[in-house]
């Protein structure tokens, strides 16, 4: 999920039908599936603390918010990391700090290599500018070389990942135009995807590796990528979907593809990626990225924590292992914008996305559930 690009495709993709409730929740509890991947993508909370944010429990005592997020049955916590940010915020530097307090707390650790300067996703993969001249032979020693780096430097610390994304939400490639899928060609992101692999199992062998795409809407989308890339001979061990009802169809359908990619490929599904409204209002002078809802889940905290409990829930019957609520910490805090080049004057098109509202308290109805 990146901001503000998401807005056009909202406009081009169907509104979601809530799931009847009696799909939701497995019938014989014995034979369900389990989540052992709670996840939260906190990247914006560490610049929002330094600026003073404060996070509250739903008893209104102000905590870390890594501990609110455990105690709502968080146990991973995903980090993006950018090559060299104009911001100084989600490079190498701040993300071996904030992983400290992760790993301190208890929590799993997944690292969401973007592989550039600011925002990928699947609208733009721009290259960092350190390799904007680099041909593909030279972005396979770029992406090994950087990714053994950070992976190794974590590890020197005692904060090994967990899990590692290589590359985010890439459906038609990264590092554009070098990486970038022509002509049903996966040549190039092959070669890239296999770097990024070895570099993290060359670091920790057991360290999982992600390949993360926005195709939980599309079965024939996602077949077209993952079977793109395995015939390239590449390796994962999770595949990651990005789920957003208002965005991506209905839960059904993103159960569907759920099962179907488990069962093609053999490898543990997860959904890296969902949120939801808790309103339509405005924390700040910069637009909401999402402005509307879904079928049978109401803009209010209680549909939020529906909505959410539904997607787990699906996720879950379809045979997924884990969940990622991105950025719930990201409520309106003057400084912390969504723009790296210009972080202190821009502003937060994800307040209402936010699992705290604008003063920081908890919505108490959002709840992590293996």
């Amino acid at each position: 999920m990146k901001i503000p690009g998401r807005i056009v495709k909202a406009a081009l993709l169907l509104a979601a039908v809530a799931l009847p409730a009696a799909m939701l929740t497995p019938t014989n509890a014995a034979a369900a599936n389990s989540l052992t991947m709670l996840g939260a993508d906190v990247s914006s909370a560490q610049r929002a603390i330094d600026l003073g944010a404060k996070y509250y429990d739903s008893s209104g005592t102000a905590k870390d918010p890594l501990d609110i997020l455990k105690g709502a049955g968080v146990n991973y916590v995903r980090l993006r990391i950018w090559n060299n940010p104009a911001s100084g915020y989600n490079n190498k530097a701040k993300v071996l700090a904030y992983a400290k307090q992760v790993k301190a707390k208890g929590l799993k650790l997944l690292i969401d290599f973007h592989y550039s300067d600011t925002w990928a996703d699947p609208g733009k993969q721009y290259k960092p500018a350190a390799w904007s001249s680099h041909g593909i032979s030279a972005l396979q020693t770029d992406v090994y070389n950087y990714t053994y780096d950070v992976c190794n430097s974590l590890k020197s610390q005692g904060t090994t990942p967990d899990s590692v994304q290589i590359g985010n939400e890439i459906n038609v490639g990264m590092l554009w135009d070098d990486g970038k899928v022509v002509n049903n060609s996966f040549t190039n992101l092959g070669l890239l995807l296999k770097s990024g692999y070895n570099a993290t199992k060359a670091c920790n062998s057991s360290t999982q590796v992600i390949i993360h795409t926005a195709d939980a809407d599309s079965d024939s989308n996602a077949r077209w990528f993952y079977d793109g890339i395995k015939a390239q001979g590449v390796n994962w061990d999770i595949t990651g979907l990005s789920y957003y009802c208002m965005w991506h169809g209905t839960l059904a359908n993103m159960g569907s593809v759920v099962s179907d990619m488990k069962s093609r490929y053999g490898k543990d599904v997860i959904i890296a990626e969902t949120a939801y409204p808790f309103t339509t209002s405005d924390a700040d002078g910069t637009a909401n990225s999402v402005t509307s809802g879904c079928s049978g889940y109401p803009l209010t905290w209680a549909g939020q924590g529906a909505e959410f409990t539904a997607v787990q829930n699906t996720a879950r019957s379809a045979g997924a292992i884990g969940v990622f609520y991105w950025e719930p910490t990201w409520y309106a805090v003057t400084g912390n914008g969504w723009d790296p080049a210009n972080i202190s004057g821009s502003g937060d098109g994800w307040d209402n996305m936010a699992i705290f509202n604008w003063t920081g308290q908890v919505n108490p109805n959002v709840k992590w559930t293996a």
